[in-house]
């Protein structure tokens, strides 16, 4: 059995749970970070020497960093249908991976901690409205890239969708007005309901 260590409030523990979910591996998640605190401690450092969530436990395999885990999940158990053996193919998912943890996360995470968080530093409104136009600038992005096509990487569900998937959840669920985004709208509606997304995409966010 998996064992995935991380708070499921997480977006990158989120998308964990959910390959792990879509590739049948049965997995315990312990509570680890934030509130509950442990990620400093000398037994979880020793596995994650940088003290961040999540961490993948496989037996005598442990990988760090939530993409590295996503894609670790997909080429080990989801060969053939998360994972993309042809590299084209596997580049296509891999660049909106790579997306959302360097253009769409850090545009939405000073509004969430500001607005949801409450985070010191981070509810002055100029800053907030900053991370919004920067948010919505990045979600045009993805909306545009969306038109006429069913998942991110092509007609076939895959680890690109499991990976941006939360961070629209997020911002869907934000107390902020929201443009209209169809294309964001329709693909959020067809993998949230997959069910593997259940148990990874907890509301309220928090």
């Amino acid at each position: 059995m998996l064992t995935i260590w991380g708070r499921i409030s997480s977006i990158n523990v989120q998308k964990v749970v959910w390959a792990a979910g879509e590739v049948g591996q049965p997995f315990e998640r312990i509570d680890i970070g934030g509130k509950f605190g442990g990620n400093r401690e000398p037994a979880y450092l020793a596995k994650n020497p940088n003290g961040q969530i999540p961490t993948l436990e496989d037996g005598e395999t442990i990988v760090w960093e939530s993409n590295s885990i996503v894609r670790y999940l997909a080429a080990r158990y989801g060969a053939g249908w998360i994972w993309e053996e042809e590299p084209a193919r596997r580049a296509e998912a891999d660049r909106w991976m790579d997306w959302m943890i360097s253009e769409l996360q850090p545009a939405m995470t000073p509004a969430f901690w500001g607005l949801i968080r409450k985070s010191a530093g981070y509810t002055d409104q100029a800053v907030i409205d900053a991370s919004v136009a920067r948010a919505e600038a990045k979600l045009d992005i993805l909306e545009a890239h969306l038109a006429g096509r069913s998942y991110l990487a092509g007609e076939r569900f895959g680890m690109a969708d499991i990976t941006v998937a939360p961070g629209a959840h997020r911002w869907l669920n934000m107390p902020v007005p929201l443009k209209p985004w169809p294309g964001i709208r329709r693909w959020y509606g067809l993998v949230s309901a997959r069910p593997a997304a259940a148990p990874a995409l907890p509301l309220p966010i928090s």
